[in-house]
């Protein structure tokens, strides 16, 4: 597409002059005065969405249009949902948002490193607070499916130790304050970047009284667990085993390894200035193992799993739907692509399906592990 290419060619040398976050903060404020504009969202729209009709999907109970969305993380609170609907994205998942407004870790905290095509995050969950989202989303109509990120609110490095009572209970105020707005949502037990991190739901009794504090709340929209990659498939079969006793469960969604995997080409000396978690194409091979095992040990009747990380092309999204991935999503590909990068995977992943014999991606889901 010419829009790529002049966003390769031209606009990604520019902003990559600049700080990562503050081009982060300025694009989402253009992305959210452009969602607000009809004629600049209906100019995106004839540029980005097209109809996909072998792409077509229902998981949890919700039709997508295709299985490619946009991952949580990009837009934190919630500023520029009706920007990301004409960018084409099938589905748009927002957050991690918490009960109370969070200004995150200090800067600097958000690096690229681009041989590596990945990018270093560090933010540690800044957002609005479930409060402040919620009268955004009121007022917020999309004609595809909006999930919500919920998390434990991070109140900045030396705050003191939170009980388990106070942990629990911040999940449960947002989840009450922005179900009515969510047509799902997501549990967010691992975040790397925060004092709690996986640590509160790696012990198997807080997470289990965790799950039976929300299924206690009766959810009416699917909710998802969000998790890191497990040390092994002992703590995968224990983390299965108690979910396994919750009602309200529909999938599981993956998400960053903590710290910095092996293999980058990004000097040492530049990565040791950059704390955080790596997203892109360095934590792809630890995500997919992860999914991989997921699907054959999760009991595939109850839950279904949502994957990003690494997510560049067709292949990387079609890769993850044949591990099990019922619906796949991008991050760090709008900043390395740009706008144009969801018609091109949706395009090509049509190729692919045809190819394969398949009348539909949902065909295609697991297939991997059928040979």
């Amino acid at each position: 597409m010419l829009v790529d290419a002049i966003y390769r060619g031209l606009l990604q040398p520019v902003l990559f002059r600049f700080d990562a976050e503050r081009v982060h903060d300025r694009a989402i404020r253009f992305a959210g005065s452009a969602g607000a504009l009809g004629p600049s969202r209906r100019l995106a729209e004839a540029l980005f969405c097209r109809e996909f009709p072998a792409l077509a999907t229902n998981v949890f109970g919700l039709r997508f249009p295709h299985p490619l969305g946009l991952a949580a993380g990009f837009d934190k609170s919630g500023r520029a949902i009706p920007f990301w609907e004409a960018l084409g994205f099938s589905h748009i998942e927002i957050g991690s948002i918490s009960a109370e407004r969070s200004l995150g870790n200090p800067k600097p905290r958000l690096f690229r490193i681009p041989s590596d095509q990945g990018i270093v995050v560090n933010y540690g969950l800044p957002n609005d607070g479930a409060d402040a989202v919620a009268q955004r989303l009121a007022n917020t109509a999309l004609r595809v499916p909006l999930g919500v990120n919920l998390v434990n609110t991070n109140r900045g490095p030396g705050a003191p130790p939170e009980t388990e009572e106070a942990i629990i209970g911040d999940y449960l105020t947002s989840l009450r304050r922005l179900e009515p707005y969510a047509n799902y949502l997501v549990l967010n037990l691992s975040c790397p970047n925060t004092p709690d991190g996986c640590a509160f739901v790696s012990n198997a009794g807080r997470l289990r009284r965790m799950l039976a504090a929300v299924d206690d709340l009766r959810p009416m929209r699917p909710v998802l667990l969000k998790v890191a990659p497990f040390p092994d498939l002992a703590a995968m079969d224990a983390f299965l085993d108690a979910v396994a006793q919750v009602r309200f469960v529909s999938g599981f969604a993956v998400n960053l390894p903590p710290g910095k995997p092996p293999g980058l080409t990004t000097p040492a000396g530049r990565l040791r200035s950059m704390p955080g978690a790596v997203s892109g194409k360095p934590a792809e091979a630890a995500i997919n193992q992860t999914l991989r095992d997921l699907y054959t040990r999760m009991d595939r009747k109850r839950y279904k799993l949502v994957a990003a990380g690494g997510i560049f092309t067709a292949q990387d999204a079609y890769r993850k739907i044949r591990l099990g991935a019922s619906l796949v999503q991008l991050l760090t590909a709008m900043v390395f692509r740009g706008p144009g990068v969801v018609r091109q995977i949706c395009e090509d992943l049509c190729g692919m399906l045809a190819r394969d014999g398949y009348r539909s991606a949902a065909e295609a889901v697991g297939a991997d592990h059928e040979i």
